[in-house]
Order: structure tokens, then C-alpha cells, then sequence
């Protein structure tokens, strides 16, 4: 299955999703789906990569454990951030009115997809 199909599926299954996009380390899109204007999304998922390195300073403690994905929620919506591997990360931008455990649940299957296809 592609990045596409992937994300794709994502956003078309997960109820009021704005987007996901896969992006690298530097926060550069790979690929995105979205429905709304791609910079929106673009714009967010390069700013994922200030809040997953303040969250894996955490990993040094070792009750904290490995960081693997964080939701932010927000007046506007809930930013979901998962890690694929040291290299690429999974960020989704969804609606208020989005069941979170639906939203994550779709999320966390991506990411296993997306480990597959990397």
C-alpha cells in the first residue's frame, strides 16, 4: 500500500479529520491528505518536530519511557504526532467533535501500516 493510500484511508475514516501528512526529521512533507488548503497542514507538521524533541528529552527517565505518539488538543481541534521510526513521523489535525479513542485507534493502525511501507 502507498504513503497515499495510506493517509488517504486515514482521513477519509476518522470522523471530522482536517488532514494527516507523513513528514521527515526536518519537518519537510513526504506526503500529505488533507481537506483543507495543503499549506495549513504543512505549516503545523513543521512545527511537530519543537514538541516531539521536548517530549523524547523525557526519555531519558527511564519511568517515562519511549515516546510513540502525543495528542495536543486545542480550543480549534485535537494534533496527533506519532513517531514511525527515528526518521519520519505521522501528524493529524482532526475536528473537536472527533471520539479521540476512534481518532487514535485509526491513527496507531496508519503508523503500523506506514512502518511497513518504510
Amino acid at each position: 500500500m502507498s504513503f497515499e493510500t495510506i493517509l488517504q484511508n486515514l482521513v477519509d475514516t476518522v470522523p471530522d479529520a482536517v488532514g494527516a501528512i507523513l513528514v521527515d526529521w526536518e519537518g519537510e512533507a513526504v506526503m500529505e491528505h488533507c481537506h483543507c488548503d495543503p499549506y495549513e497542514i504543512r505549516f503545523i507538521a513543521a512545527h511537530k518536530g519543537i514538541i516531539l524533541s521536548r517530549l523524547k528529552e523525557m526519555q531519558s527517565s527511564e519511568l517515562a519511557g519511549e515516546v510513540r505518539d502525543v495528542v495536543v488538543t486545542t480550543s480549534g481541534g485535537h494534533l496527533m504526532i506519532g513517531c514511525i521510526d527515528n526518521d519520519y513521523s505521522l501528524v493529524m489535525h482532526v475536528g473537536r467533535s472527533c471520539p479521540m479513542a476512534v481518532a487514535l485507534r485509526h491513527f496507531r493502525c496508519a503508523i503500523a501500516e506506514l512502518k511497513e511501507e518504510i
